[in-house]
């Protein structure tokens, strides 16, 4: 391998935020500091076609020789509809021109389906996914590998790298381990999923908020994040009349990100379950916050050492209950943030992150 240098190689961007590049650009600065240079490539199937996009890559590959090349899988990077076909084409193109292929699952279990386009869909993404790992020489996982079921038994090259926060932990530092105090406690919300699944995170929000708030004692509830627009006014109504504070304040910089997290109480997560690869719930943990949510197959070491109070999903009455304590108590409060602050700079720092590739790379 070039000694020092390695590539991330990216798909279609997301719009109007790619948190795939944002993981990409965190790491390679945590990386940079420790000796290792990461390039950010992408193959731009989507704006040029896959032939003309394969021809470049066939062409980049000759100055990529012996250097590990990472393929960053989501199932939309590489598909317009969900059937990422093309995708292992990049590794075998990578393989033939005697690159080091390497893949992080960003993704890496199948969509469910309905009907026979919904099936066909989901039997593609897990093919894809097979092949995708059987042609890496080193795959990383964004959750413990001890859950991914679909892994062989042998699993040698296979590897768990959780992801990070998306925005650089210099900024506000200061300001998010000794925050304004703010107005009244405040409920963050980060990201809302679209259509109808959007609509029961609103009716889990609604319902644990009230509870919490069922002492009539000063509330504020702060959603941000993508897709918080489109549920306003919604959010608005369901606290119309409750003294319940509502702040929409949508997509932002990261440094803003991080500054409103931080002037936080909690941070509660019901889009799906709490994991080590959910950016919103990270981006809790790194300004110190403690977080209420839902747990699920994917939950596990080390989001568990964090200051998470986490019940069965769509338990709505544990939610609620979970939510009331960390707003009452603040003895628990204050131990699920020094929880979260011990485990952001151990399993959750770029840094951290960036020495876990490293020695990956070492050993492999």
């Amino acid at each position: 391998m070039s000694a020092g240098k390695a590539v991330l190689l990216l798909g279609r961007r997301d719009e109007p935020t790619d948190g795939v590049v944002d993981y990409c650009e965190m790491l390679r600065g945590a990386a940079a500091r420790r000796g290792l240079s990461f390039e950010l490539a992408r193959v731009a199937w989507a704006e040029k076609g896959w032939g003309d996009s394969l021809a470049e890559l066939r062409k980049q590959a000759e100055a990529w020789r012996d250097r590990w090349v990472f393929l960053q899988f989501t199932t939309l990077s590489w598909s317009r509809r969900g059937f990422p076909l093309r995708a292992p084409r990049v590794l075998r193109l990578l393989r033939q021109s005697d690159v080091r292929t390497g893949v992080v699952f960003h993704d890496f279990f199948a969509l469910p389906g309905k009907g026979i386009v919904g099936t066909a869909r989901e039997l593609c993404q897990a093919r894809v996914f097979r092949q995708l790992y059987a042609l890496s020489d080193l795959a990383i996982f964004t959750v413990p590998v001890s859950k991914v079921g679909w892994l062989p038994l042998r699993r040698d090259n296979a590897i768990f790298v959780p992801v990070g926060s998306n925005f650089p932990e210099a900024d506000c530092a200061t300001k998010i381990y000794s925050p304004a105090p703010a107005k009244a406690p405040t409920i963050a919300v980060f990201g809302f999923t679209g259509g109808d699944r959007g609509d029961v995170e609103l009716s889990d929000i609604e319902y644990a908020v009230k509870c919490a708030h069922s002492n009539g004692a000063p509330l504020r509830l702060a959603a941000i994040g993508r897709g918080c627009e489109v549920f306003e006014t919604k959010l608005r109504q369901a606290f119309a009349g409750t003294g319940v504070e509502v702040s929409v304040l949508g997509l932002m910089p990261a440094a803003d990100l991080a500054c409103t997290l931080a002037r936080a109480t909690v941070l509660l997560c019901v889009r799906g379950q709490v994991s080590t690869r959910r950016g919103s719930a990270i981006a809790g943990i790194a300004c110190g916050l403690p977080i209420v949510g839902y747990r699920g197959e994917e939950t596990g070491f080390p989001i568990t050492e964090a200051g998470a109070i986490l019940v069965n999903q769509n338990d709505r009455e544990g939610l609620a209950r979970a939510l009331t304590s960390v707003l009452t108590d603040e003895n628990l409060c204050r131990q699920l943030q020094s929880r979260s602050r011990a485990a952001a700079a151990q399993y959750f720092s770029w840094d951290a992150i960036a020495s876990q590739f490293i020695s990956a790379l070492s050993e492999n």
